[in-house]
């Protein structure tokens, strides 16, 4: 009976509690969109396995995806907190605020697009010099389909952002489903159609959907609002004056993984497959709880720092630490059966017992960073969102430095084992430092 007694307490507080609701509606809908995700993953490892396709195909997505990553997610991070600092100071200009945020969105996208095609040589001589001429001709052939996934990708990013302001978080959470959807039936049934361009054709039609959907949602819930662009506003010039800060972070931060991959490169060919595969189940907690708790605490903490700074501390420590022990359980759990997930997901057709016995320990290792690296977003977004990105990138600046000598270091001394052991020692490094920032920024606002 007292269980029974404590089990409807519990859920009667979180059904009177919007956060909590919020969150897990997030984790849900953030499940059944990986659950699509791993789905179109299973069916790639089976038809492509740890081959010459995949690995050009990840390596033409790179510099698509590090733009999406660093600028392109910042400038929503930074857009959220001072929009709704706008919103409450001056309402009535928050049509100008939105459209001010389209149009930087909208040139920004189409500079990093020009600057991405003019580099691209550049970069495959300077980072992936040795291979044959076909492997740079399938990195180029699906890098111009993945171009234009950079202004949709941006656009679709501010909608979402909009859409999380205003609490509609399922929305915002369930988009990411249909470009899985898409990919798995561009490769079920259009393989010959699109050859060897099918996953890029497949992201890129996916990608499209994707931003009409959220602007036909936001549309009809009269979130968009468009008026004469307003630079000059009090908040929209706090938040340019965030926006190199946080891209800079971003910036450095993304090139953790693009550093990985570049040593990668230089070992067997499938280094690079091996390590995106290793990654798949730890991106998996990381991606739901990053989503779940970020997308909903963001504007959460923006709204109750600006009200209630003590609060906002408080609340930010308890759920970091709740987290951190939720998710060490579930991760030592996971780590404990990595070759049978890795077998069950991806071992068919190409993709042979030998690269289950590699991607499984790679994957342990990554395991072993996620609780550090969940609660290491949390204190970002809380950081984020009092507008502290400059610390945020000189952190980042010191992890990439970091990253680089322990890459080349474990490298040499543990192969490919080596590369994802470094990326998991500087998540724990990272989360410490957070959090002794965090708390001087405590002292100073709550004093």
């Amino acid at each position: 009976m007292k269980i029974t007694a404590y089990i409807k307490n519990l859920f009667n507080r979180i059904k009177n509690n919007s956060t909590a609701t919020n969150i897990i509606i997030v984790g849900v809908v953030s499940v059944i969109v990986k659950v699509f995700g791993f789905y179109k993953e299973v069916v790639i490892a089976g038809e492509f396995g740890l081959s010459e396709i995949l690995d050009t195909f990840f390596i033409a997505l790179l510099i698509p995806g590090f733009v999406n990553q660093v600028f392109l997610s910042a400038f929503k991070s930074v857009f959220i907190p001072n929009y709704i600092a706008e919103k409450k100071a001056n309402s009535s200009n928050i049509a100008a605020f939105q459209s001010t945020s389209f149009t930087i969105t909208l040139i920004t996208s189409v500079v990093f697009m020009l600057i991405a095609y003019l580099f691209t040589d550049v970069f495959l001589e300077l980072f992936y010099s040795g291979h044959t001429d076909n492997y740079y001709r399938l990195i180029k052939l699906q890098f111009y389909y993945l171009l234009p996934c950079i202004l949709l990708w941006g656009l679709t990013s501010l909608v979402s952002g909009l859409l999380n302001v205003y609490d509609e978080f399922a929305y915002s959470s369930i988009y990411p489903i249909i470009t899985s959807v898409v990919m798995i039936i561009c490769i079920v049934f259009y393989k010959d159609v699109f050859g060897e361009a099918v996953l890029a054709i497949g992201m890129l039609i996916g990608s499209t959907i994707q931003l009409v959907f959220l602007a036909l949602v936001a549309l009809k819930k009269h979130i968009l609002k468009f008026a004469k662009p307003d630079f000059k506003s009090t908040n929209a010039i706090t938040m340019f004056r965030q926006v190199p800060a946080k891209v800079s972070s971003g910036f450095l931060t993304g090139l953790i993984p693009v550093t990985d991959q570049y040593f990668a490169a230089q070992l067997l060919v499938g280094s690079i497959a091996a390590l995106n595969y290793g990654m798949k189940i730890p991106a998996f907690f990381t991606t739901i709880l990053i989503l779940a708790l970020g997308n909903v605490l963001l504007p959460y903490f923006s709204k109750m720092t600006l009200d209630e700074p003590k609060k906002a501390f408080k609340t930010l420590y308890w759920v970091i630490k709740w987290t951190f022990l939720g998710i060490l359980g579930i991760v030592l759990i996971a780590s404990f059966f990595s070759t049978e997930i890795v077998t069950l997901l991806f071992e068919r057709d190409n993709f042979t017992s030998e690269d289950t016995s590699i991607v499984s320990k790679i994957q342990v290792i990554y395991l072993i960073g996620v609780p550090f690296a969940i609660c290491g977003n949390l204190f970002v977004k809380f950081l984020t969102s009092i507008n502290k990105n400059a610390f945020m990138a000189y952190v980042s600046f010191g992890a990439m430095l970091l990253n680089i000598i322990l890459d080349f270091a474990f490298m040499n001394w543990l192969g490919l084992i080596g590369i994802a052991l470094c990326t998991t020692i500087i998540q724990v490094i990272k989360i410490f430092v957070f959090y002794g920032y965090t708390n001087k920024q405590k002292h100073l606002l709550t004093s």
